[in-house]
């Protein structure tokens, strides 16, 4: 049985529990980090040196940390179907969006994320809101642009390549309220929405 180390509200610990819960896999999950604390306690470091959530560990032993390796790693162990792609290009794409997702969407909603969702208002930057929702609409603006030409970003077929984005487009899509409008990334959305594992393991859990 796979065990993951990480609490439900964090987005790194949700792509992982997505991809389980399409993958349909037996699991244990332990809360760590945030309010549960234990992710710099020595036996924990042992496993991810870098005190961060989430951490996997399979039946075999082998040990893994960082959400997208995890997801990617369970995708070719335990699949294909339905998360990696069949070919090379496709599973191509699907890396590109994931990476996409660590340097260009995560950085630009986070900021709006952390001032709206875990700062008081007497407490936030207005300024930070401001820009973050800027580059957001940009950022979000590329995914638009790209699910005008397929059904998913990887192509026509779902895959592990929406999982990191999709988090971040919930975060962008009901902070951001103040958007042009998107309707390529909101198709994709409500078809994303309408996946059970993605009800059970990020829609359901709330943002705080």
């Amino acid at each position: 049985m796979l065990t993951i180390w990480g609490r439900t509200t964090s987005s790194n610990v949700q792509k992982v529990m997505w991809a389980i819960g399409e993958l349909g896999l037996p699991h244990e999950r332990i809360d760590l980090g945030g309010p549960f604390g234990g992710n710099r306690d020595p036996e924990y470091l042992t496993l991810n040196p870098n005190g961060l959530i989430p951490t996997m560990r399979d039946d075999d032993g082998f040990v893994l940390w960082e959400s997208n390796a995890i997801v990617r790693h369970l995708a070719a162990t335990h699949g294909p179907e339905p998360l990696e792609p069949a070919d090379a290009r496709g599973r191509a794409r699907a890396g590109q969006w994931m990476d996409w997702q660590l340097t260009v969407a995560a950085p630009a909603i986070i900021p709006v994320f952390w001032q709206l969702v875990r700062t008081p208002p007497e407490k936030r930057d207005a300024a930070a809101i401001a820009t973050g929702k800027e580059k957001s609409i940009a950022a979000f603006g590329i995914a638009d642009a790209a699910l005008g030409q397929s059904a998913y970003l990887a192509g026509d077929s779902f895959s592990y390549g929406d999982i990191p984005l999709a988090i971040m487009a919930r975060r962008f899509l009901e902070l951001v309220p103040e958007r042009p409008a998107m309707p390529n990334l909101e198709r994709w959305y409500g078809a994303i929405d309408l996946r059970p594992a993605f009800q059970q393991h990020v829609a359901s859990i709330p943002m705080v």
